[in-house]
């Protein structure tokens, strides 16, 4: 099962460090392709398009990630709590709507779509994705999961980004800064060529792409700030990790302006996450578990994202069930998550 936390256990760490490559040499890239002083405010969350029920009526026609199912207990043997839309599928339309209309409710703007390469089954359902959040006013991107082959090299990144860009960038739907395609790449791709191989990566894109893209990378480091056009985590359960509702706020407090800096000087677009909570211990053992405190853990993050003044906030999850990260109405919390991102987001949206 491709989860977060696999890679991140890989990596020896959980939550986004600088990936301590101590052998990077100097960065010999091109300025990034925008250096922003004001750019529109976004609430984007990581949406997976993995999920596959055979039962489903114009849906994918196959099981996907959910496995041992047991409706009448309301339980599934893969994901920590129980979606209020029970084990659905991914490619549904009904689904997608619901989706979309709980994410305007909510104060979203837009999906970063877990994508895992051309034909995937991911990639399969983008096209919907695209099609029914823009009827929804919600923008969308692709988390760029890995590159593709068993020899990463930049130059099969950049082809692969190429292709998707030319497939899908020109979708009304799809999120802009500045008139670019916007992509967000995963600690695990920047880890399989290393950020000064991104570098190349990014300028090859940018030469081939007749419009060019703007490049999210899952790094706050300095060597990250040079390449990539905006930093970003995509989660931060590894440092939240048994920490007490007051450790989780101090935390907040002293690392979110730090990162909000590190992106600011460097002009790049600075985006912060917040996690309702984390909890893994279904799947693995012994598993990791942080704490969703009824909802205050989530309110103490958003409170000091807020304070930090970022351009974006992102939050994990909308739905890795896996994980338990999830906002997405469960039978275990309700909409209680729904409620809660309604009142942060109508907050950072309105500051300025």
């Amino acid at each position: 099962m491709n989860t977060r936390r696999d890679f991140l256990c890989q990596m020896g760490t959980l939550g986004t460090l600088a990936l301590g490559r101590s052998s990077f040499v100097c960065l010999a890239a091109e300025s990034p392709a925008v250096s922003h002083h004001d750019i529109p405010r976004h609430v984007l969350a990581f949406y997976y398009p993995w999920y596959g029920n055979p039962a489903a009526a114009g849906g994918s026609r196959r099981w996907s990630h959910w496995r041992d199912i047991d409706e009448n207990a309301k339980t599934i043997g893969s994901s920590t709590h129980y979606p209020e839309l029970g084990p659905y599928d991914s490619h549904d339309p009904k689904v997608i709507h619901q989706h979309c209309q709980w994410a305007k409710e909510a104060g979203l703007t837009g999906w970063i779509v877990s994508w895992w390469g051309h034909g995937s089954f991911e990639d399969q359902a983008t096209p919907r994705i695209l099609d029914i959040s823009a009827k929804h006013g919600l923008a969308v991107t692709i988390y760029y999961e890995t590159i593709p082959g068993q020899a990463k090299t930049p130059e099969s990144a950049a082809k692969d980004i190429v292709q998707l860009l030319e497939k899908y960038a020109a979708h009304p739907a799809w999120l802009q800064v500045e008139g670019k395609p916007v992509v967000f790449i995963y600690g695990r791709a920047v880890g399989e060529i290393g950020v000064a191989a991104w570098a190349d990566v990014i300028q090859s894109v940018n030469k081939s792409f007749k419009r060019g893209a703007i490049f999210q990378g899952d790094q706050f480091s300095p060597k990250a700030a040079e390449v990539f056009d905006g930093l970003h985590t995509y989660n931060t359960a590894g440092h939240l990790r048994g920490k007490s509702l007051e450790e989780v706020k101090s935390w907040c407090a002293e690392t979110f302006p730090r990162w909000v800096k590190l992106a600011r000087d460097a002009g790049r677009i600075s985006s912060l996450t917040v996690i309702p909570g984390y909890d893994d211990t279904k799947i693995r053992k012994p598993g990791l578990k942080v704490e969703r405190y009824e909802g205050q853990s989530y309110i103490v993050q958003w409170e000091a994202a807020i304070a930090a003044e970022p351009d974006w906030v992102l939050i994990t999850s909308w739905n890795e069930w896996h994980e338990g990260s999830e906002i997405e109405p469960s039978v275990e919390h309700g909409r209680k998550y729904l409620e809660l991102t309604q009142k942060m987001t109508a907050r950072f949206i309105r500051r300025v």
